[in-house]
Order: C-alpha cells, then structure tokens, then sequence
C-alpha cells in the first residue's frame, strides 16, 4: 500500500497533467517489480523488529507449514512458514498490484498517453512534434476530424511551431492545461481551431475515464446477484439519479410528483 499510496492519491485528483500520470505508473511499476525480486529480506527484517518491539510471537520460518483451514496434504510438510509468506503471501500479492496496473494502463493506454504528452515536451519545450500528435489523432480520434482535417492539422502544427518559438506565452507552458491556457490568453485559440481541438481531446480523457468507473463501480452496486433480473432501462434510470447525485440533490420531490400529475393530465386529454 505505501509503495502505491502516491499514485492512488494523484489518480483521485480533480485536475492531473497526463505527463505526470504516466511518468508516475511506469514508476510505480517499476518499484513494484523491483521489490517483488528484492523487498523479501528487509520486509521480513522489519517485521522481526516489529514483533521484538512489541513482544509478540513470531513463528519459525524453518519450521513446516500447516494450514489451519484446509486439510494438510503430502506436499505441505515441504512448505516452510518462510515460504508460505514469500511464495504464497508477498509474491502473489505483488503480483496482483502488477497486473491490476498493468490492465489498467496497457500498452494501448501508455501509448495514448505518451503520444499526447509530446504536446509539451521536456527536451525540447518550444518544438510539437508534429509526426506523433498527427498519429495521436489518426490511431485515437478518427471520429472527430475529417479526413481533411488532419491533413490541415499538420500545416497548422508546422506554423505554430515557428510561433511559438517568438511568443513566450506559448513557449513557456509546462503543461498541457497551460497550453490551452495559453491559446486563449493569445487569441489564437481560432487560427489554430485543429490544435485546440486536439488539447481538450486530450484534457477530458482523465474525466471520462474516471466518469466510466465511478459508472461500473455503480452498477455492481445496483445490479447485485439480488437485483439480477432488473431490466436494462430501469438500472439505467437508477444509475442516472445515483452518478449524478449532486444534481440530483437539487431537485425537490413535490416538483416530480407535480411534474408525474401534469403529464398523466396531458395524456388524458389526448
């Protein structure tokens, strides 16, 4: 939990600059792999210093292991409480952090998430390389530009590169909320209506993406093995009300019982 504590805490933020999401789940990634293969032995260092500190019984990790749950079997008076632990309890935990994180940010997502990072670059803050947000659109949001308009986009990359490099308003963003920011305060929101376009694209994906689990996580709510039978219609009116609560909240029940009486009059008189 604490070596994941970092990313949970920036992934439950309102606003995050995509750059550092990424950075943060290859780093999370990373460490977690790292003490997989090596955290074992200061793990169990620590918990020895626990135990000793506070006089509790700790088992010996030679010792065979039996499971107080299930019967033993023949295999497991070779299993030593050492490696029940290290095997069965920290690897497989591990493990299960790894692909969970490895699920939700797969190869696709990395690569969405990297090619729209190039919109603000680190190396070179005052070049758009043109060539990757030209593929971020064609490989991600096909929908939403024309054939036509992607040709155009990289002619109206190209030109705001050379204009970025004589407006420090521009040049001197360091994310891409900023960007965005930036072609507002500028004016030149308009003259590079394609580039805009591609910047929101990229600010609202964390909101949908987030908008999208807060959904399933509702629905497993609602739709349990007790409401199995609920039609499609009736969880999604249900889910209506539950995701949108704050608006929700606002709306008095003597106006929808009024709102119920004048339709059933509107129906009656046709």
């Amino acid at each position: 939990m604490g070596k994941t504590d970092v990313l949970s805490q920036a992934l439950q933020k309102k606003s995050q600059d995509i750059l550092n999401v990424m950075e943060l789940v290859s780093a999370t990634k990373e460490s977690l792999n790292e003490f997989r293969n090596k955290g074992w032995d200061s793990l169990l260092a620590q918990v020895k210093f626990f135990c000793e500190k506070h006089q509790i019984d700790m088992p010996d990790m030679n010792a065979p292991y039996t499971s107080t749950r299930y019967r033993p079997r023949k295999t497991d008076h070779h299993v030593t409480f050492e490696h029940f632990y290290r095997v069965d309890l920290f690897t497989i935990t591990l493990d299960k952090q790894l692909h969970e994180l490895n699920s939700r940010f797969n190869d696709q997502a990395m690569e969405l998430l990297s090619l729209s990072s190039t919109l603000v670059s680190k190396e070179h803050p005052k070049v758009i390389k043109v060539d990757q947000i030209c593929r971020l659109v064609e490989k991600y949001y096909p929908e939403d530009f024309t054939e036509q308009e992607r040709i155009q986009l990289r002619y109206q990359l190209e030109i705001f590169n050379i204009d970025m490099t004589k407006n420090p308003k521009l040049s001197g963003v360091s994310t891409i909320a900023d960007s965005c920011k930036g072609l507002v305060e500028t004016q030149k929101r308009e003259t590079y209506y394609l580039l805009d376009r591609v910047v929101r694209l990229i600010l609202t994906l964390p909101v949908s993406t987030a908008t999208t689990e807060r959904g399933f996580s509702a629905m497993k709510i609602f739709k349990n093995r007790l409401r199995n039978t609920m039609t499609d219609d009736f969880l999604a009116n249900n889910l209506v009300v539950y995701i949108e609560r704050e608006i929700a909240e606002n709306i008095d029940s003597k106006s929808v019982i009024d709102e119920f009486k004048d339709l059933k009059g509107r129906r009656a008189e046709l």
